[in-house]
């Protein structure tokens, strides 16, 4: 080798199975070499610190949104025996009309309250869905932004 400061080569002329031959660094751009070696795996491990609490989170949010979508699933089959319901007790109520008179006019009360109805219950669905949709979320917002803190 040259005179300048550099480190020996390997005895060893293959490094580790790559068959590329180790060659010598001088000790300025050894050092740098090191130092960046050593960010580079501080970094990596940042990253693999964060990657875990992401998936944490994922987890966490995915059993929100599974709870929160039984929930919803339930809501909507309450809501289909209570239509139900109503549209059996109208063909019953209906049965018993004698005149097309009353037929008109249970069909316009049924109408209209069931139109109440439905609007409430299209309230309760929606108030349902963002409820489900903030909890789910709330979990990732704060993770996230942890997760980004330990990035950097």
């Amino acid at each position: 080798m040259s005179d300048a400061h550099t480190t020996e080569v390997n005895e060893n002329p293959k490094a580790d199975g790559f068959n590329l031959p180790l060659f010598a660094l001088p000790e300025a751009f050894q050092g740098a070499a090191e130092q960046n070696a050593t960010r580079a795996k501080q970094q990596i491990d940042k990253v693999k610190e964060a990657s875990t609490e992401v998936a944490l989170l994922l987890k966490e949010a995915y059993a929100i949104n599974a709870k929160g979508a039984a929930d919803y699933a339930a809501k909507v089959i309450e809501i289909s025996s209570t239509n139900t319901s109503s549209a059996l007790a109208l063909m019953t109520d209906l049965i018993g009309t004698k005149s097309l008179s009353e037929v008109i006019q249970l069909s316009a009360n049924h109408g209209r309250k069931n139109f109440e109805v439905i609007a409430a219950q299209n309230k309760e669905l929606w108030d349902l869905t963002k409820k489900v949709a903030k909890e789910g979320s709330e979990p990732l917002k704060k993770g996230f932004a942890r997760a980004l803190k330990t990035l950097s």
